[in-house]
């Protein structure tokens, strides 16, 4: 089994990275960057997401495992003084994993370019200065006319992240759909949307079409679209998945109900 490292830069991070390969080669397994059957990520959700687009050709092949090393990540099931326990793991790895959905993008440019990209948290689309105005299709078919700050199109892990401080719901991991939130819509008597977040399923597709070409501004977790023409943004659920060694891999809603309430039950 080829195992990689995917690190930041912190000094934590980067003494728990040399732990690692020590152990690693202590084991002799196989240590790989460049095609891991294993992807051991160390910092937090934000280098796990690094990893991901980093990797995302390798999809089919990789599982991943998180370790943090600052703050609690909600990807990020190992700890960094864990590290023992963790390589114990990999020694007896029986290939078990738990998969999550991804988002699907269809960037159509005014020149005529397309491009494809592919999240695992969301994407957002906005505009640079003032109100965005867009025509948002389901199936082909005009849904509504946005006008407000922009639109989030998120996964069921994603639905933790920027969906909820936008007041969408958590969907569960267990969902192959995709959740699209308003971000300060505007409505009064003039302009009217939903004004709720809607749930996409798997046979069926989201279009944002902004009216004004100029300034618009579109996310892909941390990636970003700026200062091109673009005609739309199309979203589905993809095909592909990303898959997570199961060695104690964090059932969702605990992961939830840790990350957000800390709840304890009452003796």
């Amino acid at each position: 089994m080829k195992i990689g490292i995917f690190s930041n830069t912190g000094p934590a991070s980067t003494r728990v990275s040399n732990a690692l390969k020590s152990k690693i080669k202590a084991e002799h397994l196989t240590l790989d960057n460049d095609n891991p059957d294993i992807l051991i990520t160390v910092g937090g959700d934000g280098t796990l997401l690094s990893a991901f687009h980093h990797y995302e050709d390798q999809l089919a092949s990789i599982r991943f495992v998180g370790i943090h090393t600052g703050h609690l990540g909600f990807y990020t099931d190992w700890r960094d003084y864990e590290v023992d326990e963790l390589i114990d793991s990999l020694v007896h790895d029986n290939g078990q994993s738990v998969s999550y959905p991804l988002l699907d993008i269809l960037i159509e440019y005014s020149n005529g370019d397309k491009e494809t990209m592919l999240a695992l948290n969301e994407s957002t689309i906005k505009k640079v200065t003032g109100t965005m105005l867009a025509n948002v299709y389901i199936k082909d078919q005009l849904f509504e006319l946005f006008r407000g700050d922009g639109l989030c199109v998120s996964t069921p892990t994603g639905s933790t992240a920027y969906n909820k401080s936008a007041g969408g719901a958590v969907i569960s991991s267990e969902l192959n759909v995709v959740q699209v939130s308003e971000i300060a819509s505007i409505n009064n008597r003039v302009f009217r949307t939903l004004g709720s977040p809607i749930i996409i399923s798997p046979h069926e597709w989201v279009r944002v079409e902004p009216v004004e070409l100029d300034e618009s501004l579109m996310t892909c977790d941390q990636k970003m679209v700026e200062n091109r023409q673009i005609k739309s943004v199309t979203y589905r659920i993809s095909k592909q998945r990303i898959a997570f060694a199961q060695y104690r891999h964090t059932q969702f809603w605990k992961r939830v109900s840790e990350s957000f309430i800390g709840v304890k039950p009452v003796d």
